[in-house]
């Protein structure tokens, strides 16, 4: 149990464990979060059933792509595709990915997507660090959908705001779905469906927190244990005391169409 283990022993597995990939089943038992409940993964899995050509964007390790595709078998498109920018998630991902016929890309996050124009009549992405309306709608086919599952405006907030302090009511509202179905509008999509939850999370020992904050990185970006050490070692006992730290993710569901001719 964590609570009989001592703060440096949870300190030392939090930083042990592998950051790559989107495969966060480590947490099991340590922390939770309600999931949304539009279900993306199956949501996903239900249009690739009904595609010809898919490119996943941002797909970290291919674990949510590969489940989707799990789910739609047999169906399933003729051309796969994913990107991913991070070196260590695209070997990943190319593992897990190449047997079930999809290429992967390594594309940078803000790269321009390496396709033709009007390549794919689906492109899925989920929790893309920033969408680029204006590449999703140029390697769309007309009539093509984008769907994807965003992270909205101060998901994490308590968590973020006990390392770093306050934040501004700009970082507080980046990411807000109104605005992105503005942005989208403007680069020429049409949107079907757009849906927002705010999500409860619960850290249940500091080895949780410190590789949360590990793995997302833009959470705390110049997060380290040794300059955090003693926040880290204060939430410690706020949670051996207190019982578990809560705090709130945010997720958008975006369901967006290109016109057809």
């Amino acid at each position: 149990m964590a609570a009989d283990r001592t703060f440096e022993d949870l300190v030392v597995e939090g930083v042990a464990v592998p950051t790559e990939g989107w495969d966060f089943s480590w947490f099991e038992g340590r922390a939770t979060e309600a999931r949304p409940s539009w279900g993306y993964a199956r949501s996903a899995a239900d249009r690739l059933a009904h595609a010809t050509a898919a490119l996943d964007i941002q797909t970290g390790g291919g674990e949510v792509l590969d489940f989707s595709l799990n789910t739609a078998a047999p169906d399933r498109p003729a051309l796969l595709a994913a990107t991913e920018g991070w070196p260590p998630n695209v070997i990943k991902a190319t593992a897990l990915l190449r047997p079930r016929g999809v290429v992967v890309v390594a594309a940078d996050e803000d790269a321009s997507l390496p396709f033709a124009d009007g390549t794919f009549d689906l492109v899925l992405s989920r929790h893309p660090v920033r969408p680029h309306w204006d590449e999703i709608v140029r390697v769309l086919r007309p009539g093509g959908t984008y769907f994807a599952q965003h992270v909205g405006p101060s998901s994490v907030v308590e968590l973020v705001e006990y390392f770093l302090g306050p934040q501004s009511e700009q970082t507080r509202t980046a990411r807000h779905p109104d605005r992105e179905r503005v942005d989208a509008r403007a680069a020429g999509l049409e949107i079907v469906d757009l849906r927002a939850e705010r999500l409860r999370m619960e850290f249940h020992d500091i080895a949780a927190v410190v590789h949360f904050l590990r793995k997302v990185i833009w959470m705390v970006p110049d997060f380290t244990v040794e300059k955090y050490e003693p926040r880290l070692r204060a939430l410690h006992e706020r949670i051996r005391t207190e019982g578990p730290f809560v705090a709130h993710s945010t997720r958008h569901l975006f369901d967006a169409r290109k016109p057809g001719r």
